[in-house]
């Protein structure tokens, strides 16, 4: 009778624990899937969703940049929806691939004259960033590949820190604009010609 019982407690409390961890494996999954994929219209092409799909970059293992699709609420003001972007970005991959910004990085402040957007961001990014020229390059780079390839009317972002327009980082000048460099992203696998293997 003893064990019965003490069975049944076992499987009391089992059983929950199982339907929580399938449940948020679920929502984890299906998350996964959506920013797996790339968005189809480029941005400013849709129409009044209420939702929209950005592409953000991240790193990889071998200091490349990737794309990592993620949808998010639309919005009407552009700043907001420069913050609210870089704020995504900032946040990290949903999948397999790695934050290049440093956590806790701050936004001060953004402002878009056409075709500059002007970034601000607190000392922290540049004190916290990982030692080398290649993480702060895919640093710089997917806060400027992000927002050009989001928003297509600003083609040159400028970086400051605290307020600093001459800032500088251990290697790399961020004194004047930056425009995207999408060489940075991982080359797509070559295929080999018809006929051959």
């Amino acid at each position: 009778m003893a064990i019965q019982h003490k069975q049944r407690i076992g499987a009391d409390i089992v059983v929950p624990f199982i339907l929580i961890a399938l449940v948020f494996g679920g929502l984890f999954w299906q998350k996964y899937q959506e920013a797996r994929q790339l968005p189809d219209t480029p941005p400013g092409k849709q129409g009044p969703a209420v939702t929209k799909k950005i592409t953000l970059f991240f790193g990889d293992d071998e200091s490349h940049l990737v794309r990592e699709a993620r949808e998010v609420e639309t919005c009407e003001d552009r700043s907001t929806c420069l913050r609210s972007l870089l704020e995504e970005l900032f946040v990290g991959p949903v999948g397999e691939l790695t934050a290049v910004i440093p956590e806790w990085t701050t936004i001060n402040s953004v402002k878009i004259e056409d075709p500059l957007a002007t970034v601000d961001l607190g000392k922290d990014f540049a004190e916290s960033l990982e030692p080398g020229s290649s993480a702060e390059m895919m640093a710089v780079y997917a806060i400027v590949n992000t927002i050009c390839s989001n928003m297509p009317e600003i083609q040159q972002v400028k970086i400051t820190l605290d307020g600093d327009q001459a800032a500088r980082l251990r290697h790399l000048d961020l004194s004047e604009p930056l425009e995207p460099d999408y060489s940075l992203e991982l080359p797509p696998a070559s295929t080999p010609p018809q006929g051959k293997k």
